[in-house]
Formats: structure tokens, sequence, C-alpha cells
């Protein structure tokens, strides 16, 4: 089993809603917009995916048919993670089978536990599939970190492979510590140049649903050696970044996509429209990137 999934941009794509359903046309032009713009991975059912209002039967059926249609053109990571371990085992189970290429769990939150609990929690899941597992550190929205000597620990279980990490602040001890098999990615768009300077392999990313080309290619300019070239793309999205969270993500993001004549489609409650303030920013944004 190879350790590294993915190089470059995995993105969290967003999921279409249509009155409230899932639109599949939709997301298979998503998809198919992701892979003509060098996107390397595509997360599915993430965050950005609203995976939170996804009864179990809806969130398989989302994974499944992700990795029938993208049919291997990129590996597909499903976000299977649940402050339940049980719950998060059992739909880790059902993607492994449904063919996903790896998995995304995060720490559990609300119920939160001690970081001996991250470390039961996060084997568990390990132990009960064999595909490559990350793991996502994101206490803005979880209320816990995942500490960095906890990550360290974790990064010795057998197909815990990496982890998107939204805490710049331990990124370079988790770096220096870490198996040397384990990667980091950069789970915010807006640090992804340091990230890539302290060793990161790349981003999960919520920009790259909307410049999916961009934040691909400023890894990859880094990665070649080209570290003026992948600043310069760089600062050209720096506003857009900003402006993907003026609201909660992914209100902006579907509003973009939108905006561009993709099928972003609608949000579901308790998530609701941009305002026509931020609105009104973001589109001066998109106009000045000849978005729309």
């Amino acid at each position: 089993m190879s350790n590294l999934i993915f190089q470059g941009s995995c993105v969290a794509i967003i999921t279409p809603f249509i009155r409230n359903k899932v639109d599949y046309e939709a997301l298979k032009v998503l998809i198919d917009y992701q892979i003509n713009n060098k996107t390397d991975a595509i997360l599915i059912c993430g965050t950005t995916g609203e995976s939170s209002t996804m009864p179990d039967e809806e969130h398989m059926e989302i994974i499944r048919f992700a990795v029938k249609y993208v049919n291997k053109r990129v590996p597909v990571i499903a976000n299977t993670g649940s402050n339940d371990t049980a719950h998060a085992i059992e739909l880790s189970k059902y993607a492994e089978q449904a063919g996903a290429d790896a998995l995304l769990s995060v720490s559990p939150y609300y119920n939160k536990t001690s970081q001996k609990g991250l470390v039961a929690h996060f084997t568990a899941i390990a132990e009960s599939v064999s595909i490559p597992i990350l793991l996502y550190n994101v206490p803005s929205r979880t209320g816990i970190n995942i500490n960095a000597s906890t990550l360290i620990e974790l990064s010795k279980v057998k197909n815990i492979v990496g982890v998107k990490e939204c805490n710049i602040d331990q990124a370079a001890k988790v770096m220096k510590y870490k198996d040397e098999n384990f990667t980091v990615y950069s789970g915010e768009d807006g640090h992804l140049l340091s990230f890539l300077a302290l060793g990161a392999k790349g981003v999960i990313s919520v920009l790259a649903n909307v410049m999916p080309k961009e934040t691909h290619d400023i890894c990859y300019s880094f990665f070649n050696g080209n570290i003026e070239e992948s600043r310069k793309t760089f600062y050209k999205v720096l506003d857009l970044i900003e402006g993907l969270f003026i609201e909660t993500n992914p209100i902006p993001c579907k509003t973009a996509i939108n905006m561009m004549g993709l099928p972003g489609g609608d949000l579901r409650l308790p998530l609701v429209h941009l305002s026509d303030e931020n609105k009104e920013k973001l589109t001066k944004i998109m106009n000045d990137l000849d978005l729309i």
C-alpha cells in the first residue's frame, strides 16, 4: 500500500442540492470540471460537502456514486468521520467496500475526548479497514485539537497515513517528528504556502472548487522549485481565499460556483444564502479575477 494518497490539490467538493435532494447530474458536471482542471484528488462528503446534514443512506450513496463516476481518474477520499466511534467504523467499512481510495476521519466533536481517547478512537477505525486513512484536525469546528504528540503517535499506526492539518502552530513539530511515511496536508487555503515551505505534500482545498487549476499550480510550481511562480499564483487568489470564508463555508463557495454558471445548487438548513452585502464583496473579487 502506497502511503502517498495524492500530491498537490485535493478539492473538498461541494454537494449540489436541488429542492433538498442531491443533484447527481450536477455532481457529474462538478467532478468533470475538477478533473479537467488538474485537481489531483477529490474529497467527497466533507465539511464543504455539507456531510453533517446527510442521513447515512444518502451519505453512503454519494460516496458510491462518486467512486463509480470518477472511475479511477483521480483518487477519491471519502469523509467517514464521526464523534461516535462505532458510527465512524460503519461508514468507513462501507466506503472501503464502495471502492474509495482512502478515508478522511475528523476528531470527535461536541462530546470531545482526551488525547488518550483520540488515540483509541482513530486506532479502532484504522483496525476496522485496510485502506489508508487521513486524520482531520480542525479545532475551530470540533472544539478539540489533536496535539502534535498525539499525531506523532498515530503516525505509527499502519494505515493512518497522513493528516489534513488546520493548526499551523504545531505543523512544524509534526513534520519533524512524524513517521517518515506519514503525510501532512494543509487544511487551510490561506496557509498553503507556509505548509508547503514546512514540507506538506499539498492541500485539501475549498478554493479548488472555484479555481482548481490555480490551486494545483501553486503546489506544483513549489514542488518543481519555482517558488516565485507559486507565490505569484497564491497572491493572485488570496483575496478569493478570504472571500470564500466571508461567511461560514460552504455558503460563499456555493455562491461563487453558481455565479460562474456551474451547478452549485442550493444550501441545506441551517446554512442560508450569503447576505447581500457579502455577495457584493464576493462579486467584486470574482469580477477582478475574470471568473464572472
